[in-house]
């Protein structure tokens, strides 16, 4: 059996490295999908540090979110982070949707982080 980086550590490596050259210095936008829960963050690789961060799990959420792992739940998480976002300053970032296609969840968390006030 071979032993080398899966599939999808390719693509996330190809992406990152994709986002560094055309980042500029700007936050990351970093996506986590799994298969109950949606989490994303506002990172500052320059300083190695999280500004801003939302998922399904929090509280405010969870009181009207039937599950984690819809769309409907994507797009309240895009609408929190950038909220949050906005307090700690950040209008620009680069998304990184990671491993993940740009389609269902990832796409709907992406589009209400626009309608938030993020521009990418």
């Amino acid at each position: 059996m071979a032993s080398g980086k899966s599939r999808d550590e390719r693509r996330r490596n190809r992406v990152r490295g994709a986002l560094a050259k055309a980042g500029k210095g700007r936050p990351r936008l970093s996506v986590f999908r799994s298969s109950k829960q949606i989490y994303v963050q506002v990172i500052d690789d320059a300083r190695g540090v999280t500004l801003a961060a939302a998922s399904s799990l929090d509280k405010d959420l969870r009181e009207k979110l039937k599950t984690g792992a819809d769309i409907e739940a994507a797009k309240e998480v895009g609408k929190l982070v950038a909220e949050r976002a906005k307090k700690a300053g950040v209008d620009k970032v680069i998304f990184d949707r990671g491993s993940y296609l740009y389609h269902g969840r990832v796409k709907a968390l992406a589009d209400a982080a626009r309608e938030g006030g993020l521009s990418f």
